[in-house]
Parts: C-alpha cells; sequence; structure tokens
C-alpha cells in the first residue's frame, strides 16, 4: 500500500496510509489528521474538510463537480487546487500524494 501526505498550516506532517476507495476526508479521520472538520459526514454539503492539493498532483485527484466547486467558493482560503478531501476517492496512482490543510475550516 501507499502513503498520502497531510500537512497542516503550522508544517507539521501526517503520513498515513493510503486505502483505495476511500474519500481523503475518511482516511484523515481514520488517522487523526487534524484540521479537517468533516461536519457533514462527507455529504459535500458543508466544506469543513477543505484541502489544498499539491499542483503536481492534482490531475491525480480527479475532476471538480458543481457542487463542490459551489461549497469551494464559499471557502476564504480558497487556493487554485482548493478540494473537499470528501469528494476525493484514493486510488493506487496518489501513492505519495501531498495535500495541505488549511489554517481555518468553514
Amino acid at each position: 500500500m501507499g502513503v498520502i501526505n497531510f500537512i497542516n498550516h503550522d508544517g507539521k506532517q501526517h503520513v498515513v496510509e493510503l486505502e483505495v476507495g476511500k474519500s481523503l476526508m475518511q482516511i484523515a479521520m481514520d488517522n487523526g489528521v487534524s484540521g479537517i472538520d468533516a461536519d457533514c459526514g462527507g455529504a459535500c454539503a458543508c466544506g469543513t474538510c477543505h484541502i489544498v492539493v499539491d499542483t503536481k498532483w492534482i490531475n491525480a485527484a480527479g475532476s471538480v463537480m458543481d457542487d463542490e466547486l459551489q461549497m469551494l467558493e464559499m471557502t476564504p482560503e480558497k487556493k487554485p487546487t482548493s478540494r473537499l478531501s470528501c469528494q476525493i476517492k484514493a486510488s493506487e496512482s496518489m501513492d505519495g500524494m501531498i495535500v495541505h490543510v488549511p489554517e481555518f475550516q468553514m
């Protein structure tokens, strides 16, 4: 199995096992990654699982759907590679992926 690297706003890194088929939100929650609130439980209804995907990994994260874009538009810390971690399903091609967790969630 591979790994996903979650990096908090303060630089603290969480290297966690990649679990194919699970959302990045669920992987973060299962591994105690701080900064991912996931208030809606992964329904793409709150924006509290906001992450910023490292630019070299953005294609591996897949396409952004309209409902995710609407939630991201309300995020004050939105960046060009912002995503909701509940909407990204882990795949083997994500081994080594780097994602940044912003300081604040909506």
